[in-house]
């Protein structure tokens, strides 16, 4: 996504990697132009930064071994969940993980998948892209979707009155939809198209 927009706006691109916990203030120290990391819109971080129209369907889950039976948010009690802390899904796990449940926070997404794959911990909690990356390349795992967080479409984040770039961005998110790149890159990279998203 961030490749289609320098190319739609003529500009070069300089990718910057980012963690859940500093994306946001990146925009807000202006040492990035846009975020576009499976960045969800909530009312928080609407009072610190803007946000284009959603650009990719996106959801949060709880994974792990298909042996493993969970039915519920109760099925958790007793276990071990690794989590990225400060992501989306650590805030709804927070909300939703029973009391005896043993969540363990790491730095960022690959601390949290390797815990996971290590067997440090026995569930993972994660977005649908990161989660699909694991299972393909560890099938040995055996691992599976079983508890939706939250669904949650990917945004833009555009530091706070930076109105006329995120109007442009707007402008190429809309035109790429219509067009349909938008649904060929979510079929490529998150195994089904963006459909209908929220402006």
């Amino acid at each position: 996504m961030a490749n289609y927009i320098a190319a739609k706006l003529g500009v070069e691109i300089e990718l910057t990697p980012v963690s859940s916990a500093n994306r946001v203030p990146y925009l807000q120290t202006r040492k990035a132009d846009l975020v576009i990391s499976t960045l969800g819109k909530n009312a928080e971080r609407e009072k610190v930064i803007d946000f284009t129209a959603a650009y990719s369907p996106f959801f949060q889950a709880v994974f792990a071994p298909k042996s493993m039976s969970i039915k519920s948010f109760a099925d958790l009690a007793g276990k071990s969940i690794g989590v990225t802390r400060g992501a989306i899904e650590d805030q709804e796990l927070t909300k939703l993980a029973p009391v005896g449940a043993d969540v363990k926070r790491f730095e960022d997404n690959n601390a949290t998948v390797s815990s996971f794959v290590a067997g440090q911990v026995q569930l993972i909690a994660t977005g649908a892209s990161v989660a699909g990356n694991m299972m393909a390349k560890n099938p040995q795992l055996a691992a599976e979707y079983k508890l939706l967080l939250k669904d949650s479409p990917n945004f833009i984040g555009v530091g706070k009155g930076e109105d006329k770039l995120r109007l442009k961005v707007n402008e190429i998110i809309a035109t790429g939809k219509k067009a349909g790149d938008i649904d060929k890159m979510a079929v490529k990279w998150l195994g089904r198209p963006a459909g209908d998203l929220p402006q």
